[in-house]
């Protein structure tokens, strides 16, 4: 029986070379292991032509605050990635990562209702539930959210102010990407929490994480019923301020869904249906929406899905990449096929825009550095428990776990 597991082993080593090859997943202690691409399967001459694509294609900033990790190793980084400042956007990422921990804790669903636990929504809003905040579909409009010049996508200072009459209803109906519906969704967490969701997120996530403190922080709109109320959409100056470094941590917590070193900090299922697009393409569009969504819209997480054109958001990337996104060039990918987590931040969306198709022809050209592509990545954990029936292998390891 020895000799014939050992011929099993032969076969698929022959067969499948990477399958030994593949390196293991590793966590940052208290900084990033910096290693050649090399090291980690990567061809570092492409990707450094992938790193001037972008480089060419950016503004001001350039790929200064430029984080490539793989594996769990940095692999490539930018002169400033120390950098902390706003992402604005981006922020929603963080705000629907604590909805997945309220819903882990059982203190809420996705079908909650926002007027359960904030009073103003029962009278115009009674059936706007966090689903429907998450997924941008609420219809939610506060006082004050008139367009302010090019601004038309939910400016009010007062969003937690209902205004007496909807966007749209009912909800669901249409997809409005809309910053004061995130402000007003941030309220409710924190209502639902009974404290501020940057607490929250800071005990659960960022501490067990190692993000460090001094290069984070979450603004905040002050006391509202008498808790402190986080923005929830990241307009205002009330966002998420960090570096590309701590921010490749949270994104590798979600590339191992969820899941730090030997600890599930958010559920894995939370992490896979939040990265999946929830808005049908066919939704209606809301004329002012700030974005469209449809087709690839997740739970606040913008997806490689398919549109309402019928093409992928990133058609040069693999279709399991997810992004958190905001204004300013500011973006972070995970890449579950190639084991990868891309952040690039900046400040200078005034001199030029990295648009999808930008960042669809950069993760190609990334795609072609990766030396082990997507379907070796997958073939590999398909053949995993075949190769752990061999007792001189039973060490070898997922790249996911």
């Amino acid at each position: 029986m020895r000799q014939a597991r050992l011929s099993i082993a032969a076969i698929l080593l022959t067969c499948c070379p990477f399958i030994m090859a593949a390196p293991p997943m590793t966590f940052p202690s208290e900084q990033w292991q910096e290693v050649k691409p090399e090291s980690q399967g990567v061809d570092s001459a492409k990707l450094d032509e992938a790193v001037s694509y972008l480089k060419s294609h950016s503004g001001s900033d350039g790929v200064t605050e430029l984080v490539v990790v793989r594996n769990g190793y940095m692999i490539w980084k930018g002169t400033n990635i120390d950098k902390m400042h706003g992402v604005w956007s981006l922020t929603k990422s963080f705000t629907s990562t604590v909805l997945g921990l309220l819903i882990d804790d059982g203190k809420a669903a996705l079908d909650t209702r926002a007027k359960d636990y904030v009073a103003s929504m029962a009278v115009t809003y009674p059936d706007v539930t966090l689903r429907h905040f998450t997924t941008m579909t609420s219809g939610y409009y506060a006082v004050g959210d008139e367009t302010r010049g090019s601004y038309k996508h939910g400016p009010s200072t007062t969003p937690f102010t209902p205004a007496p009459t909807p966007l749209f209803k009912p909800p669901g109906s249409h997809y409005a990407y809309w910053d004061s519906a995130m402000n007003q969704f941030a309220n409710v967490l924190a209502h639902i929490a009974d404290e501020p969701i940057e607490d929250l997120f800071k005990r659960r996530i960022a501490d067990p994480i190692g993000m460090d403190r001094s290069r984070w922080d979450w603004g905040d709109f002050g006391q509202v019923d008498g808790i402190v109320v986080n923005g929830g959409s990241g307009n205002s100056n009330r966002h998420i301020q960090i570096s590309a470094r701590e921010l490749a941590r949270f994104g590798h917590l979600f590339l191992n869904r969820g899941k730090w070193k030997d600890k599930q900090l958010i559920s894995a299922s939370w992490v896979d249906t939040a990265t999946k697009p929830h808005v049908p393409a066919s939704t209606a569009l809301e004329p002012l929406s700030g974005a469209d969504g449809r087709g690839v819209y997740g739970f606040n997480w913008w997806t490689n899905g398919i549109g309402p054109d019928g093409k992928r958001n990133w058609p040069g990337a693999p279709p399991d990449t997810y992004s958190a996104s905001g204004y300013n060039n500011n973006d972070m990918f995970v890449i579950p096929s190639w084991s990868m987590v891309i952040v690039r931040l900046g400040l200078d969306q005034n001199d030029f825009v990295i648009t999808d198709a930008i960042y669809s022809t950069f993760l190609e050209k990334v795609g072609r550095a990766v030396i082990r592509k997507a379907e070796n990545t997958r073939q590999y954990g398909r053949n995993r428990e075949a190769v752990l029936t061999i007792e001189p292998l039973r060490k070898v390891r997922s790249l996911r776990e």
